[in-house]
């Protein structure tokens, strides 16, 4: 019998604007049928990751205003509800923790107690490059440089899910990002209205179409899901996607990370099987005048809340079947440094969005800012190992079990966010 895999693989197709070419699988006329459409896999869960590169600063994101140690390291950074008066005062929370006022559009989810933030989160290997941290963190392997596959890959094949769908997991990036590598499908698509299916005339020499090639197969299965297959592709290519509202006439920013969230709401919406989306934030790494209440950190962090704010509400009717989560590689120096910034640190925080997530909470364990208290006397230190949040999630959301196997090697806890 011929696999789908061996049958792409020898066949010369392409899918253009793709990142990946890997196996195509079977399925999904329902995709097409929209009366039929509420069947399969609206059933689905739905992890959307953001990737926030160049590592967040985590004590300006959600800052612990009271603590005075904080305030005489940061000077010109420091930004608090009461310090700061009027236009720019930091959001309390809790009254230790308050929100950037640039993440004000995140407010709203977490009084609903919908946005938990896990602060001191990062990794247990201290490296301060960003290579080498976003390698362990999307590989979820941080002491081992040589793993080949990345953890939402292996999400996606615990879920066991592969062969239903080629739109499992899903990165609205260029290229596919780390955390998708390995041997499960996985694609990269930049932008929907590019989506595309063509034959690479080049490799095989034929003028025949990727439709009349799988017609060919001996296959009666693979002919017949091969079809179905084709149709959401096509799909992906019609005015569905191009003519998109989004709900309640939702205005995403107009910024890289804005149009990926609006691609993954379609995608979600078009109910062609994603369980796992990945997308980027970049802009993070504030060596040089970082700001207050304004700046380089207040604008990537307006982008992002916006972001997620306006794919929140653009899930309406779906919110229970999505969970956002946020990630960084590290945070940043509780010092400022002297060109008004700050350097390579080590814990952060993050943002995990669900109407089942136990929100409303500022988790884990930040200490006292005093020198003695701080990572080689200069960092927030690592309180929450990155896997157990990741893991805790996986498990709560996706109803993965095996934590050893989503992150070999890693034996502790998993991170408790549901409610109960």
């Amino acid at each position: 019998m011929v696999t789908r895999r061996a049958f792409l693989k020898s066949s010369g197709i392409g899918l253009f604007g793709v990142g990946l070419l890997g196996g195509i699988p079977s399925f999904l006329a329902d995709v097409v049928a929209e009366h039929k459409r509420a069947s399969l896999y609206s059933k689905r869960k739905v992890l959307v990751c953001i990737f926030q590169r160049g590592a967040m600063d985590g004590l300006m994101a959600v800052t612990p205003f009271d603590d005075k140690y904080l305030q005489a390291a940061r000077p010109d950074l420091y930004v608090g509800p009461s310090l700061v008066q009027g236009k720019g005062a930091s959001i309390d929370l809790d009254g230790r923790f308050s929100l950037h006022s640039s993440l004000s559009p995140l407010e709203r989810l977490f009084r609903e107690e919908r946005l938990a933030i896990v602060h001191g989160i990062g990794s247990p290997n201290t490296t301060r490059s960003h290579f080498d941290a976003q390698d362990y963190m999307e590989s979820g392997t941080p002491f081992e440089k040589n793993t080949t596959s990345g953890w939402l890959n292996r999400a996606v094949g615990l879920l066991g899910h592969e062969a239903i769908t080629p739109f499992s997991a899903v990165s609205m990036t260029p290229s596919l990002p780390r955390s998708f590598y390995g041997q499960n499908n996985a694609l990269a698509i930049q932008d929907l209205k590019n989506f595309k299916v063509q034959e690479r005339a080049s490799l095989r020499g034929t003028a025949k179409s990727f439709e009349e090639l799988y017609e060919e197969t001996s296959s009666s299965l693979l002919r017949e899901t091969s079809k179905e297959s084709f149709e959401a592709m096509k799909l992906l290519q019609s005015d569905v996607v191009k003519n998109y509202t989004p709900a309640k006439n939702v205005r995403y920013p107009v910024s890289n990370l804005g149009k990926s969230l609006k691609q993954v709401a379609q995608l979600i919406k078009l109910d062609v099987g994603l369980e796992v989306a990945f997308t980027e934030s970049n802009g993070w790494d504030t060596h040089y005048n970082q700001g207050g209440p304004n700046g380089s950190f207040a604008r990537n962090a307006e982008d992002l809340a916006q972001s997620i704010a306006s794919f929140w509400e653009d899930m309406d009717g779906y919110q229970d079947e999505v969970v956002l989560m946020t990630m960084t590689e590290f945070g940043r120096t509780v010092h400022q440094n002297g060109t008004k910034g700050t350097d390579h640190g080590r814990a952060s925080c993050n943002f995990i969005l669900g109407n089942y997530v136990d929100g409303g909470k500022v988790y884990g364990d930040v200490p006292v800012l005093a020198t003695e208290n701080l990572e080689d006397g200069r960092d927030l230190p690592v309180t929450t190992d990155f896997r157990a949040v990741f893991a805790g999630v996986a498990h709560d959301h996706l109803q993965l079990q095996d934590a050893d196997k989503l992150f070999p090697g890693y034996t502790g806890d998993r991170f408790a966010l549901w409610k109960k």
